[in-house]
């Protein structure tokens, strides 16, 4: 049995990197190098011992040997007279470990151990992936920067000891990220979980601003206040509607916090985005008109309940802010609500006159869509048939 440094060195350099325990590690090499030695001595599987020792230094191979007094057949036989060189207290019948030279297994059996322990490093390391982070999917983590790739904009973070990659087209436009520097990523996803586990990062995902939210407000996240709609335009505005079944509670004025502190701590956290805190109502009309905020709504009015349509009358004087800075105020509070969104102002800009949907005596017209009758043909026949009958009936009436 030989003491081999560089062996156990390299094997707790492979367990480092790798984040694999050394006692695991020895098992997956133990199991390796028994299968590329049976391949190399096949009449001797069941016979074949590993012996390693990280205390000792020490990796040594056996065959069981079984001592006979005639000339052995094969390598599971030595004679009596070889084993008491090994063992003086050797007798006929019983057994003895013949070391093997692992340098001698070949070239095959040598690649074919480092392919077995590669591939089980993979699984290894598969199964910590998912279970580092499987119960974090959909949730929000901190990680540091490690790296920063120039060309491609990607980022590389470092989390728990693995790399993720936050890519340019998930990173908040405008933003500046520094090496070494904390930074909080929303995990979309985990893909590949039966293969190669690939966890997906983002900055942009809209569900980062209600888990952000969570961790600011204790009311969120014990249930007091709930989010009930999101919509992102990341790194520049989110709109968030929040109710609470407490009327004691102002959810608004629990997410926006003393002096603001609250909804600062996200907003700085988001590159300065702006956040615009809104109260949910379960009337379409109400919750459309707190969607456009911080614009004044004179007016809403539903005109299709299954398509989602509705119009907005707005002052003229609020009429840019409503639609906002490449309509980014009118797409955000659609997709809030879901409604279909159109603005109009108060006063027409050419006639000056007020728009019609603010007279007390307007009713509203929706535009539902009536599902036509679809006639079978044998009812078409029939009725064409009933017609030509009443209309050769009646003259004999007369």
């Amino acid at each position: 049995m030989k003491t081999n440094n560089s062996f156990f060195e390299a094997l707790e350099m492979l367990g480092s990197e790798n984040s694999v325990e050394t006692e695991l590690l020895i098992e997956k090499v133990k199991s390796a190098m028994l299968k590329a030695a049976r391949k190399a001595y096949p009449h001797s599987e069941e016979r074949i011992k590993v012996d390693i020792d990280p205390l000792t230094k020490k990796f040594a191979m056996y065959i069981e040997q079984e001592i006979i007094d005639d000339y052995p057949i094969d390598e599971n036989e030595v004679n009596i007279d070889v084993a008491r060189t090994i063992d003086p207290n050797a007798y006929v019948g019983g057994k003895i470990l013949k070391e093997i030279d692992i340098s001698r297994l070949g070239r095959m059996a040598a690649l074919s151990a480092k392919q077995s322990i590669k591939g089980d490093l993979r699984e290894i390391n598969r199964e910590q992936m998912l279970n580092r982070f499987e119960s974090k999917e959909h949730e929000c983590i901190t990680g540091k920067i490690s790296q920063i790739d120039p060309g491609r904009g990607t980022v590389t973070i470092e989390y728990e000891g693995t790399e993720l990659y936050l890519f340019k087209n998930e990173q908040i436009p405008g933003e500046t990220l520094e090496v070494g520097k904390p930074i909080k990523v929303y995990i979309t996803s985990i893909i590949g979980k039966n293969k190669k586990p690939i966890v997906k990062i983002s900055r942009t995902h809209k569900d980062l601003v209600k888990r952000l939210f969570e961790q600011e407000v204790p009311e969120i996240y014990d249930g007091t206040v709930e989010i009930k709609a999101i919509s992102r335009e990341a790194g520049s505005r989110t709109k968030i509607a929040v109710w609470s079944k407490n009327p004691d509670i102002d959810p608004v004025g629990a997410c926006i916090g003393t002096k603001h502190t609250r909804v600062k701590a996200v907003v700085k956290e988001l590159h300065d985005e702006k956040i615009d805190v809104i109260l949910w109502s379960d009337t379409p009309e109400d919750f459309i008109s707190k969607a456009l905020a911080p614009a004044e709504v004179l007016k809403t009015i539903v005109t299709s309940d299954t398509e989602k349509n509705c119009t907005v009358i707005v002052p003229n004087n609020k009429l840019s802010l409503a639609i906002g800075n490449k309509g980014q105020n009118a797409k955000l509070a659609a997709k809030l609500t879901g409604y279909k969104i159109d603005i109009k102002p108060q006063f027409d800009i050419e006639t000056n006159q007020e728009a019609p949907e603010l007279s007390p005596d307007f009713v509203p017209v929706k535009t539902e869509k009536v599902q036509e009758e679809v006639k079978s043909p044998e009812s078409t026949v029939e009725e064409a048939v009933t017609e030509m009958v009443s209309e050769t009936e009646s003259p004999a009436e007369e």
